[in-house]
């Protein structure tokens, strides 16, 4: 059985659709996943980055394409009435349902709150504490212990390379996007071309120009 390390944000889209989409993109596979979610504000900060929502014209576009693929995947989504948003109290719910990370379940009510929800606010005061009260967490999401566990989570996505949500783990590989289940997929089958100089090489640094 695969280990897969799921990193995700809720306020990303392609998180949202590419978690909707894992357990028919990997049918017929061994596998597990462990769910972990990360602050992609802290990653975009890190690597020096800003998200697809931040600019206006490609804010478009990804609405745009990213209720195509919703579509032609058959998952209902509806965008936020804002966005971006602050996802740091949704996120912390989610950490604060398991000490040892959140459930499918956790995560998908949460993925709907924000994304399946009639386009209400995410992060409506009202709505935030209706969406607790029915996930009852084990711990305060406001306490210093859940608002650690999210800083530890999104350091070690770092650590890790990851750069961008969804993004997965398995078996010392890192897959980033929706457009990468097919990928992971294939890894986990065990496609012999993992096993080929391809992945290595590809990967390694190369010259080119840098820009400042």
């Amino acid at each position: 059985m695969k280990r897969i390390e799921f990193f995700f944000d809720f306020v990303s889209p392609f998180a949202y659709l590419a978690f909707e989409r894992l357990p028919q993109a990997l049918e017929g596979c061994s596998y597990v996943v462990e769910y972990r979610p990360v602050l992609f504000a802290g990653l975009l900060q890190h690597w020096g980055q800003k998200g697809p929502a931040e600019l206006d014209s490609k804010r478009a576009w990804t609405f745009r394409h990213t209720h195509w693929l919703a579509h032609r995947q058959g998952t209902p989504m509806q965008t936020p009435a804002v966005h971006p948003f602050n996802p740091l109290a949704l996120l912390r719910l989610a950490i604060a349902c398991d000490a040892s990370g959140p459930n499918r379940f956790v995560v998908e009510q949460v993925f709907r709150h924000v994304w399946a929800s009639g386009g209400a606010d995410a992060v409506d005061p009202a709505r935030l504490a209706e969406l607790a009260a029915r996930l009852a967490p084990a711990r305060d999401p406001a306490s210093d212990d859940v608002k650690r566990a999210l800083r530890e989570a999104t350091e070690h996505a770092i650590a890790l390379g990851v750069f961008g949500v969804p993004s997965y783990l398995c078996e010392g590989r890192l897959f980033w996007g929706l457009d990468a289940l097919p990928m992971l997929r294939a890894a986990i089958a065990g496609d012999p071309w993992f096993d080929g100089p391809a992945w290595e090489a590809e990967g390694r640094p190369r010259a080119g120009i840098v820009r400042r």
